[in-house]
C-alpha cells in the first residue's frame, strides 16, 4: 500500500495551492479519504474528508476556501486550497480508510507567508 502526496509548497497568503494523494494497493474507491494537517508542536487535525459515495465535511476553518475531491479512476483525492492563511501553513497528510485498514501518506509540507 502506497499513498503518495504532492503540491505542497511555498504560497503568500491568499494564494492558492492543489494537493494531490496517488494511492495504491487498495480498494480507492471503497475507502473513505481525508486530508489532515499537523503545524509545529500541534496534534494532527482533520482538514477534510469524503466518502466513497462524494460526501465531503470539513473543518470550520477551511470550510468555503477548501474543497476536498476523488478521482477514482486515476486513484486520486485532491485537495484545492483557496485563500491561504498564514494559520493553513502545516505539513498535510491524506488518509485512506478501509475495511483493511488505514494507511497514511508521506505528508507535504504547505508553506504560507509574505
Amino acid at each position: 500500500v502506497q499513498l503518495q502526496a504532492s503540491g505542497g509548497g511555498f504560497v503568500q497568503p491568499g494564494g492558492s495551492l492543489r494537493l494531490s494523494c496517488a494511492a495504491s494497493g487498495i480498494n480507492f474507491r471503497a475507502n473513505r479519504l481525508g486530508w489532515y494537517r499537523q503545524a509545529p508542536g500541534k496534534q494532527r487535525d482533520l482538514v477534510a474528508g469524503i466518502t466513497p459515495g462524494g460526501s465531503t465535511n470539513y473543518a470550520d476553518s477551511v470550510k468555503g476556501r477548501f474543497t476536498i475531491s476523488r478521482d477514482n479512476a486515476k486513484n486520486t483525492v485532491y485537495l484545492q486550497m483557496n485563500s491561504l492563511k498564514s494559520e493553513d501553513a502545516a505539513v498535510y497528510y491524506c488518509k485512506a480508510e478501509g475495511i483493511f485498514g488505514t494507511h497514511w501518506g508521506q505528508g507535504t509540507l504547505v508553506t504560507v507567508s509574505s
